[in-house]
């Protein structure tokens, strides 16, 4: 029965193919490193490379410059907008 992991918890494991492990173990040697830094190291690249993507907003040239003339020249309020200003609490 597996158990529940404890967010203190420092320590995680994985099971692996031995091949796999191999390849790592022997990455990890050619960068003078240990297996433990080297996946660390590796696994956090690819996290923050992951987390960036899904994070980013990508648009055409055209709506971005089109968000950009939005901002600088804001259109006015209409009475759709008024009204949502009007319906939120005091307080958010």
């Amino acid at each position: 029965m597996p158990r529940a992991a404890k967010e203190d918890n420092e320590r995680m494991s994985l099971r692996i193919a031995a091949e796999a492990k191999s390849k790592l173990l022997r990455a990890a040697l050619l960068r003078n490193t240990d297996l433990t830094n080297f996946v660390t190291q590796s696994a956090l690249r690819e996290a923050e490379a992951v987390i960036a993507e899904a994070e980013a907003v990508k648009v055409a040239e055209s709506d971005y410059l089109r968000i950009l003339e939005l901002l600088e020249n804001p259109p006015k309020p209409n009475d759709r907008l008024r009204a949502a200003i009007s319906a939120l609490p005091e307080t958010l």
